[in-house]
């Protein structure tokens, strides 16, 4: 698609998404959340031939919160490879992403590393030998590294925040510790967890940090961030797993293997084309981006990214 086509099709979502009356709603039981302004949106597009196509509030900051699973998966997958997935599973949960009623019958192995149980495990895996700042601070050189852009940090008013209310994943924590699936301390591996999605960034920021999921685990910088299987199943996990219990919806609707946060963040990926970072702190009811959902929607129409859509010629 010619540049100016994309640029066009940038400028029209983002100007049809600022006019909108629904915007959803903010995560409440966050109270740090609960203080963002609905009535913003923001989306960035990071091209394979090295474009940047910016729309809205794309270099505001916001928590990105789960989308911080992609990179934390990408880590413990370098650390202990598919011996990860005898602790995790690769199955759409059904269930809210904070559900623990599936880790019971399932005795401590969550359905996926995308929802919170999940990505507690590979915070157990990542704290390894590590007290929690350390292994907090190799996420962030990740994310620094991948993005190209040292600025990006922790919101310490937002960890706080998670860390005073977030009774359910301590018992998510120690209900896995009680199974033997989670080695450390719970306070130790939940200030890991806490801290990787109080990481504050834009969507311009997020769209260059995923670009190695775009480019089959290239940094475009040179280099390899990851082998070219190993992007392809984290891509397929985001498509099969990344917008918890609307996961088939999103697939049906958008098609684009992507991640949400409750913090109103998507990072979707068009393998080969396209890193996307979009933004609206209001949820749906599922807990994922109202306007960011239909943005993505909107533009896989107009570009035919899906990946169920057929080649081009």
């Amino acid at each position: 698609m010619p540049g100016a086509d994309l640029d066009a099709i940038v400028a029209d979502i983002a100007g049809t998404l600022a006019r909108a009356e629904d915007w959803g709603e903010v995560a409440s039981y966050i109270p740090e959340l609960a203080k963002v302004d609905p009535a913003q949106f923001g989306i960035a597009i990071a091209t394979a031939d090295g474009r940047m196509l910016v729309g809205g509030d794309a270099d505001t900051g916001f928590s990105i919160q789960s989308i911080s699973k992609v990179f934390a998966l990408t880590l413990a997958l370098g650390k202990v490879g598919d011996q990860l997935w005898d602790r995790v599973g690769r199955e759409p949960s059904g269930n809210a992403f904070n559900s623990i009623v599936q880790l019971e019958q399932e005795r401590g192995i969550p359905r996926n590393p995308f929802i919170n149980a999940g990505a507690i495990v590979v915070s157990d895996v990542n704290l390894g030998s590590y007290q929690p700042r350390v292994a907090i601070g190799e996420i962030l050189r990740f994310i620094r590294y991948l993005a190209g852009d040292d600025s990006i940090a922790i919101n310490g008013e937002v960890a706080a925040s998670e860390t005073a209310t977030g009774f359910r994943n301590i018992a998510l924590a120690n209900y896995m510790r009680a199974f033997g699936n989670v080695h450390h301390a719970a306070d130790l591996v939940l200030g890991l967890y806490v801290h990787q999605c109080a990481i504050e960034m834009s969507c311009r920021q997020l769209a260059l940090a995923g670009r190695y999921l775009m480019l089959n685990g290239r940094h475009p910088d040179g280099g390899r961030v990851v082998p070219p299987g190993r992007a392809r199943r984290i891509n397929a996990l985001m498509l099969t797993c990344g917008q918890y219990d609307a996961s088939g919806d999103f697939a049906f609707r958008v098609g684009i293997p992507s991640k949400s946060g409750v913090g109103g963040g998507i990072l979707g990926i068009v393998p080969g084309r396209a890193s996307i970072a979009v933004w609206s702190p209001g949820l749906s009811p599922s807990g994922n981006s109202h306007l960011g959902t239909q943005a993505l929607e909107m533009l896989a129409q107009r570009t035919g990214w899906s990946v169920f859509s057929p080649p081009e010629g």
